[in-house]
């Protein structure tokens, strides 16, 4: 009889290991933290659900029980490790002012994949956990995990009144994933499992600079203002909101561009933008091509139920807002988008063509509930 195969004992690595390489791999910032259910978190969750302060987002509101709980993402979960991922970058030169493109703002975080970078880099740290036997999940902009409040515990930062997540020193300006692990790891790293302290002190700055007043407590948002999520959501975007919608064609800074940590940051350590970004969309792009073209050129972003529809809808009202209504190219697209099949496209074509004061593209003879109901709202003419 043959002795026994000797069974190699797991190394838990060092939380300090695990943060020398993340950040060697491109993270800022890396915590271990234990990985014990966010009870608070989950109770905040429920009750902002049940108040309708999610607005119908699904993500982590879907099943709080589960978005609270490190162990349902992996059985017998016992820490996590934490990562966070700037994304301040300054913009591409712009191609000229006198050119009179209609364009739409993006969101600095989705100027390119920050999040596949942020992946990528978490994954290098998995991997070294599954090279000593230890089982993982990465976890980054899923509906499986509160990431916010894995960074919080693993020391990372603070919540902001905007409920953002700050970074001591560096502001909010960061995607932020998890590695949930069975490996016993020893809470250490940025911050440790000690919490950081408020940074925010009496400052209301983000709070009066919502341009929807969305932020209706300290920590607390309604998405049913908030303009980055009303441009995710199904349905019309809400009337009382177009008109601050702006340029945004997709996500909204505000918020963090007032947040004095991230002013200071920007002043101080602004980094050129690396490799493709995109900055700003050309709209009418947007509206002259096909539904599978746009999908395709706007992939990365979250799109209700993928449908092109929804980006159309975004782009009228944005064109609506920044439109020149004497271009020829611009009626042409309101005239397109006004024959569109989709009476959800005609609606928000009806209300971009008398925004920019072109009532006379309208014909007031459609026979759908919500094409009329655009027809017989009052809309403020630009000015």
């Amino acid at each position: 009889m043959s002795p026994p195969t000797a069974v190699r004992a797991r190394r838990v690595p060092d939380a300090a290991e695990l943060a020398d390489l993340g950040r060697a791999s491109g993270l800022d910032a890396v915590g271990v933290t234990v990985a014990e259910p966010f009870t608070s978190t989950r109770r905040h969750l429920e009750r902002r659900k049940a108040q309708g302060l999610h607005g119908g987002m699904a993500f982590t509101y879907r099943q709080p029980a589960r978005s609270s709980d490190p162990s349902r993402a992996l059985p017998d979960a016992r820490a996590l490790v934490v990562g966070a991922r700037s994304y301040l970058r300054t913009a591409p030169p712009a191609p000229g002012t006198d050119d009179g493109r209609a364009v739409g703002a993006v969101a600095r975080y989705a100027w390119t994949d920050y999040y596949g970078e942020l992946r990528a880099a978490l994954t290098v740290v998995a991997q070294r956990l599954r090279d000593e036997g230890w089982r993982t999940r990465v976890l980054a902009d899923d509906n499986a995990l509160v990431d916010r409040e894995a960074a919080r515990r693993a020391g990372l930062g603070w919540y902001g009144k905007n409920a953002n997540l700050l970074l001591p020193g560096q502001g909010s300006w960061f995607v932020l994933g998890s590695i949930v692990t069975d490996a016993p790891l020893v809470p250490a790293g940025a911050g440790g499992s000690d919490p950081v302290p408020d940074g925010c002190g009496s400052c209301t700055r983000c709070l009066d600079g919502c341009p929807t007043g969305a932020i209706v407590e300290p920590g607390v948002v309604d998405a049913r203002r908030c303009l980055a999520w009303l441009l995710q959501m199904e349905g019309p975007f809400p009337r009382e909101h177009r008109a601050a919608l702006g340029d945004r064609i997709y996500g909204c800074d505000d918020c963090q561009e007032v947040c004095p940590p991230n002013r200071r940051t920007a002043r101080h350590s602004l980094p050129e933008a690396g490799g493709e970004v995109e900055a700003e969309v050309d709209l009418l792009g947007m509206l002259g091509t096909t539904d599978e073209e746009l999908l395709a050129r706007h992939g990365r972003w979250y799109v209700a139920r993928r449908q092109a529809r929804y980006l159309r809808r975004n782009a009228l009202v944005v064109l609506g807002n920044v439109g020149d209504p004497g271009r020829p190219e611009v009626v042409e697209a309101v005239r397109t988008a006004l024959a569109d099949d989709d009476p959800l496209v005609r609606g928000h074509a009806v209300w971009a063509a008398r925004r920019m004061g072109r009532a006379d593209l309208v014909m007031p003879d459609d026979d759908d509930p919500f094409v009329r109901e655009e027809l017989a709202a009052p809309v403020e003419v630009r000015s």
